[in-house]
């Protein structure tokens, strides 16, 4: 893979597809001050080497009644690097998992859980997540509010 750093033009299509992935090249043209031909081989060059990785749609949790967002943390009873590696890779395989993070601090493991309800959640803990192995201590935040959410990374 070829090493590349991405100069401000091509750190301003990030930032502008970012906000909305919908843009046509005419458009990132356009507010670049740039043709259509060089912008899509730009854009085509950034999805090549990994720097746009998807494009997706972003839907409002919000919108749903039955959708609860919660926060485990996580503390495995062994941290051997093929244990690390296990339970990241079993973790991924569970639906309600959105994102998992391994962590510093007092748990190894942050992940972002969505179940329809409480009972769903206890539901998942119990019969999905808990027949994992090395799990340890586990600590449950539930979101009562969401004050920002930003998926846009500054670039």
């Amino acid at each position: 893979m070829e090493l590349y750093t991405p100069d401000q033009t091509d750190r301003d299509i990030l930032t502008l597809l970012q906000k909305d992935a919908r843009l046509t090249y005419k458009e990132l043209a356009a507010m670049l001050h740039l043709s259509k031909s060089p912008i899509q081989e730009r854009v085509k060059r950034l999805e090549r080497l990994g720097f746009i990785s998807s494009v997706v749609a972003l839907i409002d949790p919000n919108k749903f009644e039955n959708c609860m967002i919660c926060y485990l943390q996580v503390q495995l009873t062994n941290h051997s690097v093929n244990t690390f590696r296990l339970f990241q890779q079993e973790v991924s395989k569970l639906d309600e998992v959105l994102e998992c993070y391994h962590t510093t601090g007092g748990f190894d493991f942050m992940l972002k859980v969505v179940a329809r309800n409480m009972i769903a959640y206890n539901d998942f803990l119990i019969n999905k997540f808990g027949r994992l192995d090395n799990i340890g201590t586990l600590n449950s935040s539930l979101v009562i509010t969401q004050a920002k959410r930003e998926t846009a990374l500054p670039v």
